[in-house]
């Protein structure tokens, strides 16, 4: 019995005093209420295992305590005690929840064997619920494996079919060039309109390449080029590819980068890729007439990028599923659902993390942690995302 912390509510102080001193020396942590204000007072300060409740007492009724508890401290056991008269208030108790009920005068060993009982079946209850949350853990996982198996499929061939397009797309965008270099066209009108517009494709051409080879991230690892990276230079310009999109739709998108330095060593391309794609979500998900804010915070080694966006939250019980591959809220035809996947492999790689709040009908907050130098890359505490635990285990890697 040591250990277990049982609260008395009865508000007789005679019965109380002798039935602590029986208690304490089974080895009870004992703790004591008069009445049904004061059992609510102790239990929002300290947490209890059984509460041995007297069922007629003045003010709140053992019956109302009761239903209090089972409101707000549901793992709790609770014990009635009844009056020879009053039996039929133990049966309503056990109707609302409580373990079991005794009648007063107590006797004190069946007393001690109940709250044994209570305490067991307690314990059990929470065996079963960690069983349940395994399982349940154990098979999402599984599903998950499976689809990244029928990725891994898939990736190469999809990789090829994109790579095809883009080489023909690059090759015309470097005949433009050429074409406009030549002499005869050295006053063409607006020719730094179109030199402009040029440099815009072969920009997405290569980023687009690096999104297929990010798709590929758990085949074969991709390189990361780690270089010195300007976030405020790159925030602004990756800003300028989804501002038009944004615009056209009444959303309105927020720079806020004052105060930070902004100079961290790490992977442009693929922290570009991350911004770019967390801003297109956020459009998504405010549709029209709304505000996207980006923004930089510095801490001692690491920099915060955080996109908050007034679109319509994302539902609690699908916080821990938007990182998975092919998960999508959007409509058939609408989405892949590797997006935050791709992005949560990325952040990996850099020795980052991602974090995320939401409100359903308020807006979303992501929030990535980069370190600001090679040292301190991969030292970035507990990230235990659903995301990283399947990217390790894919890539065999347990000892990350």
């Amino acid at each position: 019995m040591d250990n277990i912390r049982l609260l008395l509510v009865d508000d007789e102080t005679d019965f109380r005093a002798p039935l602590k001193k029986r208690l304490q020396k089974r080895g009870f942590a004992i703790l004591e209420a008069g009445n049904g204000d004061e059992c609510q007072a102790v239990m929002e300060d300290t947490p209890v295992d059984v509460v041995v409740l007297d069922v007629k007492m003045p003010g709140m009724s053992g019956i109302e305590v009761l239903e209090w508890i089972k409101d707000n401290h549901q793992k709790t056991e609770v014990i009635l005690l009844t009056g020879h008269s009053s039996a039929s208030d133990g049966v309503e108790g056990i109707k609302q929840g409580a373990f079991d009920y005794l009648t007063k005068p107590v006797e004190f060993d069946h007393l001690v064997q109940k709250i044994g009982q209570a305490v067991e079946k307690s314990r059990r209850d929470a065996e079963k619920q960690q069983e349940a949350a395994f399982k349940a853990k154990m098979e999402q996982q599984m599903i998950s494996t499976e689809r990244l198996a029928s990725l891994g499929t898939l990736s190469t061939g999809i990789a090829h079919e994109i790579d095809n397009p883009l080489a023909i797309i690059k090759e015309s965008a470097e005949y433009m060039r050429l074409l406009l270099g030549k002499a005869e066209h050295a006053d063409m009108p607006r020719k730094s309109d179109f030199e402009n517009a040029v440099g815009k494709i072969e920009t997405a051409i290569e980023r687009a390449k690096r999104i297929t080879h990010q798709l590929l991230g758990f085949v074969r690892k991709p390189e990361t080029f780690f270089a010195e990276t300007d976030l405020k230079v790159l925030v602004a310009e990756t800003v300028e590819f989804a501002v038009k999109e944004a615009e056209n739709k009444g959303i309105q998108i927020v720079q806020d980068m004052a105060g930070v330095n902004g100079i961290i060593w790490s992977d442009p391309y693929e922290i570009r890729q991350v911004l770019f794609n967390l801003l297109t979500n956020a459009i998504a998900a405010i549709g029209s007439d709304g505000t996207i804010t980006v923004s930089l915070k510095d801490t001692d080694s690491r920099t915060m990028l955080i996109v908050e966006d007034t679109g319509e939250g994302i539902p609690k019980e699908n916080l821990e599923k938007i990182f998975e591959p092919f998960f999508t809220t959007k409509p058939p035809g609408m989405g892949t659902g590797l997006g935050l996947y791709v992005i949560c492999g990325i952040i990996e790689r850099l020795g980052g993390k991602i974090d995320i709040a939401s409100r359903v009908g308020k807006g979303t907050r992501f929030q990535v942690t980069l370190p600001r130098s090679r040292e301190t890359c991969g030292d970035m505490g507990d990230n235990k995302d659903i995301c990283v635990d399947i990217l390790n285990k894919i890539k065999g890697d347990p000892a990350k």
